[in-house]
């Protein structure tokens, strides 16, 4: 739908754009479409600037579609970030029919080396309509052109040391944006990735005395990042990217034979789900239901409390901790 009313937003933004207040000049605007870089770029710019997301807390990321009002924020703003990934391809669009300065625009795909989505055992795989191989080995990037978005999996946040880089890479653009502070975004760089290090360095221990290495995700699975970070397996009904929610009969017996076979305690789902299938798999196998949050974006109760990426990432923490032990 976005494709076809997409001329006649571009034609009201040229209208509305001329009379649209600019940014106060005593700082800057930073909009972000989803959680993660929200949270990097409000951490690092502090009082400095304004910092704003365009989801809404508890909406559905991959539905989003932007209003005419986004797109002339977007216009208007000083940095605008973005996940880069396929679910976003409204963004390419915008971006190709607007005059909107490429050094102003972070794409967060491309800050780290991106993976493809893959198919694993079990999975459904009526619900992947990529057309990229699906035979590629755990662990491989895609083969084609990185700035083509197709296939590539866009959760590259899951990583805590992808998160730092995407940090890193936010912090130098508003040095360049705002140098007469730059020390103060450097200084609140420098610290800020000290503590995804050290959020990385707790996710190594735990996985490394661990008595099992299998994650069973009844749900999307947008988390590869993080698996890949650091070498576990897992089962998931559906790929990170799918918009399907009801699996098959024989996906749903895969995941439940995979419990019991394995002895696996924990059965999976993801932020903002509805949990059903977690609940049917747990309900046949004794396991108990939890949530690992991809953090791409998070509840209004927790956005109102203050939850953070490194706070969502630490829940996420405990919650391995009776997955893998």
């Amino acid at each position: 739908m976005l494709k076809r009313i997409l001329p006649a937003i571009i034609a009201l933004l040229m209208l509305l754009t001329g009379c649209t207040p600019e940014p106060d000049a005593a700082g800057f605007t930073v909009i972000t479409t989803i959680f993660p870089a929200y949270d990097f770029a409000r951490t690092i710019a502090g009082d400095n600037g304004e910092v704003r997301m365009l989801l809404s807390p508890g909406a559905e990321a991959h539905s989003y579609e932007p209003t005419p009002r986004d797109m002339i924020d977007i216009q208007n703003c000083d940095l605008f970030i973005y996940a880069g990934g396929e679910n976003e391809a409204w963004v390419t669009d915008m971006l190709s029919s607007l005059e909107i300065d490429k050094g102003k625009v972070i794409a967060m795909l491309d800050t780290v080396t991106p993976l493809c989505e893959e198919m694993v055992e079990g999975m459904e795989t009526h619900a992947h309509d990529h057309d990229h191989d699906h035979d590629h080995e755990h662990g491989e990037a895609c083969g084609h052109d990185h700035h083509d978005t197709q296939g590539y999996d866009e959760h590259v946040w899951t990583s805590p040391r992808n998160a730092a880089v995407i940090a890193r890479a936010i912090g130098d653009r508003l040095c360049a944006l705002d140098p007469a502070n730059a020390s103060l975004y450097t200084a609140r760089c420098d610290a800020y990735t000290a503590r995804l290090n050290g959020l990385d360095a707790d996710f190594r221990a735990l996985v490394k005395g661990a008595s099992r290495h299998t994650l069973v995700f009844a749900d999307r699975f947008p988390v590869r990042y993080f698996t890949e970070e650091y070498g576990l397996d897992y089962c998931a009904a559906f790929p990170g990217c799918s918009a399907d929610t009801e699996p098959s009969a024989a996906t749903v017996a895969f995941l439940i034979d995979k419990v019991k076979e394995e002895n696996i305690p924990v059965v999976f789902s993801i932020e903002l789900s509805n949990g059903r299938l977690a609940e049917a798999v747990a309900e046949a196998t004794g396991a108990k239901v939890l949530t690992f949050t991809s953090c791409h974006n998070l509840t209004k109760e927790e956005f109102e409390a203050g939850a953070t990426y490194i706070s969502l990432m630490e829940q996420n923490l405990a919650n391995l901790q009776e997955a893998l032990y």
